[in-house]
């Protein structure tokens, strides 16, 4: 969520500085170039953010050697699968007989999900090395200081997969792109369809090249805001987004919002408003389809479903707005009176309608099936006579073997997250009895206590009152 949190900031920042000075993006004022740089750092950057964010969060210790590690990973990609020259050399196919799909693969190669992929290896590989001992000679490069040194090597040999295996994905789905161009409102909803679906791998600019951009002719978005395309036809790939990103996520977020338990509401209810806004003002809606597309899969299909029924039906009746930035209030706004727009205002309407959809679909699933989503992690009970985090952590010490059995102690937002010598020896029942509300094992050693909210401060208590808050003694995989 670390990660995410940062996003509605970038969003708003490009939003309002294409606001003030939507034809030069800045270059005609100055304000709305400090506001569109500063945006750009953070939106242009978000597998940066992801490489470091994972990493650091999925590490034992939250170290940041972790963090240095995913993010050199990340850098390590860039510059061997993001680079044409390199994948030239590697492959032996000169630069000039590349295709265009392989030169874009190439760039778009570095992405949300190569971050999280990183901040994923390099997690794993903390975990598992973060205490190695080398020969005296190398002793240096022991413990914490050999995880960047392996990460390079993990992330030197993803690159050598990547450079074959990365351009003939984007390829193919280049391919399938242009085979659905020709289907009219139906092709148009199968892009809006896998756009969304692809989003978390990176791969939804391929398809983006065909529809929106000029990889075959089609430029919806050049030909709309020069005039230059067919009345009721350019702009079909664009008039459907602003129905489910300006109304239908920002009405998920309430959905969100109201399925939280009510002690979360308060923490849930910053990210999920700051991210509705965004995605109203600016069409960009990753701030909110990052925070479930992984806690909650069915939610992000649902999603995508939803996605394409909107473009199906805009494009179907000749609804059209268009976007230079994404589908949000301003550009809606923009491209209102534009000699290809097609009753824009109708638009509006199918938004309204598209976020009801949204609102009772997401909150139904989300209580029918109980998911995860922002908020809906278990409450806190009632903690009975202890007063204090470090008396609550005492017993849990207790109840949980005693400080011998500890390996790692680390929490997320209400759970302590822990890796034990001997998992048998926890007496779960007794943990309830002072509070708990699950006990989640992990595999032989890792072990998750639901203690609500107050998970992080517990955990802190938890290191503070014994050995464990020193470096970990022994190394056991998970």
């Amino acid at each position: 969520m670390v990660p995410i949190a940062v996003l509605p900031a970038g969003g708003l920042m490009l939003g309002l500085g294409y606001a003030i000075d939507p034809a030069g993006w800045g270059a005609n004022n100055a304000i709305a170039s400090i506001l569109v740089n500063g945006g750009k750092g953070i939106m242009d950057n978000q597998a940066w953010l992801f490489a470091v964010g994972v990493a650091y969060g999925l590490a034992k210790d939250n170290n940041g050697a972790a963090a240095l590690s995913g993010l050199l990973g990340l850098l390590i990609i860039e510059m061997i699968v993001g680079n044409v020259a390199v994948i030239s050399q590697i492959t032996g196919v000169p630069v000039e007989q590349m295709s265009s799909s392989e030169i874009i693969a190439s760039k778009a190669a570095v992405s949300a999900f190569t971050g999280i992929m990183m901040g994923i290896v390099a997690a794993a590989l903390y975990n598992r090395f973060h205490n190695i001992k080398l020969p005296a000679a190398l002793g240096f490069f022991g413990g914490r200081r050999f995880v960047p040194i392996i990460t390079s090597l993990a992330a030197i040999s993803i690159s050598l997969v990547m450079v074959y295996v990365w351009p003939v994905v984007y390829g193919a789905l280049v391919d399938f792109g242009i085979a659905i161009s020709e289907l009219g409102a139906t092709g148009a909803g199968l892009y809006g369809f896998f756009n969304r679906l692809l989003i978390p791998i990176g791969l939804h600019h391929a398809l983006n090249q065909v529809f929106i951009f000029d990889l075959v002719g089609i430029n919806d978005i050049s030909k709309f805001w020069s005039g230059t395309g067919e009345l009721g036809v350019t702009g079909i790939y664009q008039g459907g987004f602003f129905p489910f990103m300006g109304y239908g996520l920002p009405a998920a977020c309430l959905a969100m919002y109201h399925c939280a338990k009510p002690e979360n509401k308060k923490k849930v209810g910053g990210i999920l408003g700051a991210s509705a806004l965004t995605a109203i003002l600016t069409g960009v809606t990753e701030p909110i389809e990052f925070a479930f597309m992984f806690v909650a899969p069915v939610l992000y299909v649902i999603h995508a479903l939803l996605a394409a029924l909107s473009l199906y039906i805009a494009a179907s009746m000749q609804w059209i707005a268009g976007f230079t930035f994404s589908g949000g209030l301003i550009d809606f706004v923009l491209s209102f009176n534009l000699p290809l727009a097609n009753k824009p205002y109708m638009l509006i309407l199918q938004g309204l309608c598209f976020g009801a959809i949204y609102y009772f679909v997401f909150r139904f699933a989300i209580l029918k099936f109980d998911l995860k989503t922002p908020g809906r992690e278990d409450a806190q009970a009632e903690q009975g006579t202890l007063v204090g985090s470090h008396e609550k952590a005492a017993q849990y010490v207790k109840l949980l073997g005693g400080h011998s059995n500890f390996i790692s102690i680390d929490s997320c937002i209400t759970r302590l997250r822990l890796t034990l010598n001997d998992t048998s020896i926890v007496d779960e029942a007794a943990l309830k009895s002072i509070g708990a509300l699950g006990v989640v094992k992990m595999g032989n050693n890792n072990l998750q206590v639901i203690v609500g909210t107050e998970a992080e401060e517990i955990a802190q208590a938890m290191k503070e009152l014994g050995p464990t808050s020193a470096e970990p003694q022994t190394a056991t995989s998970s």
